[in-house]
């Protein structure tokens, strides 16, 4: 909900990892979900994108590692990739470094 709130208003995040991913407890079995470390999110205009690369190396979406013109839809791509680890326990692939 917050990430597609985030698009309508034309902002990618362009970090999204599992360290930016927080779970505040408001009971013991009740938990909300909040994005977190908005460091490189910017607003974009739909039409242009971005060129320039940020995040992390291995939540990076394709269009990034060939430093393509992306857009918010680069959240989606790390979204996945987070899912993927949290039902299979291993990244999809190994980054070779952090950037």
């Amino acid at each position: 909900m917050g990430l597609n709130y985030l698009h309508k208003k034309n902002i990618a995040h362009r970090d999204l990892k599992p360290e930016n991913i927080l779970l505040v407890h408001k009971e013991l079995d009740k938990f909300d979900v909040k994005i977190a470390d908005f460091g490189f999110a910017a607003q974009f205009n739909p039409k242009i994108g971005f060129d320039k690369k940020m995040g992390s190396a291995m939540y990076m979406a394709p269009e990034l590692v060939l430093r393509k013109n992306y857009n918010e839809k680069v959240d989606i791509w790390s979204i996945g990739i987070i899912t993927f680890i949290l039902l299979t326990g291993e990244p999809p692939f190994y980054a070779k470094n952090k950037e």
